[in-house]
């Protein structure tokens, strides 16, 4: 029992004997389990080459997705503009969903709103529910703009937003100036990142797609920068420090950094900071936009280039060296403004920490998964450091843009790198088997592959692929969605991790005393 004098975390609480008794009688009484020896064996078949084999001709089911869902990306979106309230057309528990993730990742309360849509909904459609939605969460919340996406429920049916957002406008919900611009995002086709691109489209779509005849290009002297599905909060503040390092004016279109990272000083804030409206309105007046995450914008690409007339330079993720390079020079291009000397320091040392980590990194193995962009920097950034990406999974976005994209750098890169194996089409329990049978020394990815560290570990010691975590989402680490990956900075950061997670095993497999500590060493 517990003690008020010493009271216990679930662990190690319940490895006490009166804990472990229930649970030894519930599996005995209960469960009807298999006997520990098959299913030891059963584990052992899952971690074999047979078992991989049967394991990739899966085609209908996936298990452990190395994605979510589109309405995610598009709240996202959302949060990101000043005094925005998301707002999902849908049942209830998809945006519970929604909110519980972004709250275990940014340990923050994230506002989101549903009109709750039930079984009558489901048969009549979800007009009634739209309209009272909107009347509510205005007159609640007091919002300056509702962004609306949908669930898997209302897009089966076929629910029009366009037309039931019309129609509660008409019926007195909400003033027909009211900002209510909308995305279809159906769960079950696309991703998050679809979603975000989507809800972005469909904001700047309502704000200039009928106001351009005022509208000249390079008008504002601005940049736009789009950052697509970002989490790292760092990511948001490193590129507004470049801007302002360099003198750039710039708009960043959907900055949910403030919102998602408020003081605690006594004071709830449901909105704080976020894109202005009067900025994306704005926009189409800007010099260029230039997308941080391209190979996840594409309809937002479309309208940039089909009704801003923006050219949109062709350039990559500004993630480690060179690429942070290319997106300086475009923005000096663009700007007319030199790169400042403080980022020239800048990527001077970063220069140097990679300099000194070198020796560590080099032909270390390391398997990745993550989003199309994330997994494309990475991979640059790991071969930058003279370290061997082995397998690269992205489940999201255009399987084959994404192969055709990375299989060119890595045969730019050199013979070596020809060797990395790409899955697009592949979920997690795919990536597990390539862990036990085409072992790396790391792999680096989200929270979700701490499973296959387990499961690894479990086969013996020698098995083993540590996880570092760098992704999204983070659940079970705290603070790291305030970190940065981007630029320089976000360099330096992600080096970091990485050569300290190289010495932490290192460390971890020299520490027996008298058998391995001869290479325990105090200065590595």
């Amino acid at each position: 029992m517990q003690n008020v004098d010493d009271i216990k975390q679930s662990f190690p609480l319940f490895r006490e004997d009166e804990y472990q008794d229930v649970l030894t009688r519930k599996k005995t009484d209960y469960e009807k389990g298999h006997p520990t020896d098959k299913v030891e064996e059963t584990f052992l078949w899952t971690t074999s080459q047979e078992y991989q084999d049967l394991n990739f001709q899966r085609e209908a089911l996936t298990v452990n997705p190395a994605k979510a869902c589109q309405p995610l990306g598009a709240v996202l979106c959302a949060l990101g503009f000043e005094k925005t309230l998301p707002y999902v057309h849908g049942s209830q528990g998809c945006v519970a969903y929604f909110r519980t993730y972004f709250n275990r990742h940014f340990k923050e309360p994230v506002a989101c709103v549903s009109d709750s849509m039930t079984e009558d909904a489901a048969v009549f459609g979800g007009q009634k529910n739209m309209t009272s939605g909107l009347e509510n969460a205005k007159a609640l919340y007091k919002p300056e703009m509702i962004a609306v996406s949908t669930t898997c429920m209302a897009e089966v049916i076929g629910d029009d937003l366009n037309a039931f957002i019309g129609n509660a406008k008409k019926d007195g919900a909400v003033e027909q100036d009211y900002p209510t611009p909308f995305a279809h995002t159906p769960s079950f086709v696309g991703s998050h990142i679809t979603g975000w691109d989507n809800m972005f489209e469909g904001i700047g779509r309502y704000f200039t797609l009928n106001y351009m005849e005022d509208k000249k290009v390079g008008s504002n002297g601005k940049i736009n920068l789009v950052p697509g599905f970002e989490t790292y909060l760092g990511n948001y503040r490193v590129i507004r420090r470049m801007m302002e390092d360099m003198g750039v004016e710039y708009s960043l279109l959907s900055d949910p950094s403030e919102v998602l990272d408020t003081p605690a000083d006594g004071e709830y804030r449901m909105y704080e900071g976020g894109t202005p409206l009067d900025e994306i309105k704005d926009a189409p007046n800007a010099l260029d936009t230039i997308l941080l995450q391209p190979q996840q914008l594409v309809k937002t690409k479309k309208l940039v280039t089909g009704t801003w007339k923006h050219e949109v330079p062709d350039i990559n993720i500004p993630m480690g060296l060179e690429f942070t390079d290319a997106f300086l020079m475009e923005v000096s291009r663009i700007s007319g403004k030199p790169i400042a000397d403080s980022l020239a320091k800048e990527r001077g040392r970063l220069v140097d920490m990679m300099t000194d980590s070198h020796t560590w990194l080099h032909g270390k193995k390391f398997a990745l998964y993550g989003d199309p962009d994330f997994t494309y920097g990475l991979t640059k950034f790991l071969l930058e450091l003279g370290a061997e990406p082995t397998h690269v999974l992205c489940q999201s976005g255009s399987s084959k843009r994404w192969e055709k994209k990375m299989k060119k750098m890595l045969e730019a890169s050199g013979p070596v790198n020809n060797e990395t194996k790409l899955y697009s089409r592949h979920d997690l329990w795919h990536f597990r088997s390539l862990m036990f049978t085409e072992k790396p020394d790391f792999m680096i990815g989200n929270s979700y592959g701490k499973f296959i560290q387990r499961d690894t570990l479990h086969k013996g010691k020698e098995y083993e692929v540590p996880l570092i975590r760098i992704g999204f989402p983070i659940f079970d680490r705290h603070h790291m969605h305030r970190a940065t990956t981007l630029g320089y900075e976000g360099g330096m950061q992600m080096l970091t991790t990485l050569v300290n997670a190289v010495l932490e095993r290192l460390d971890d497999d020299t520490r027996l005393m008298a058998q391995t500590d001869f290479n325990y060493d105090l200065v590595r």
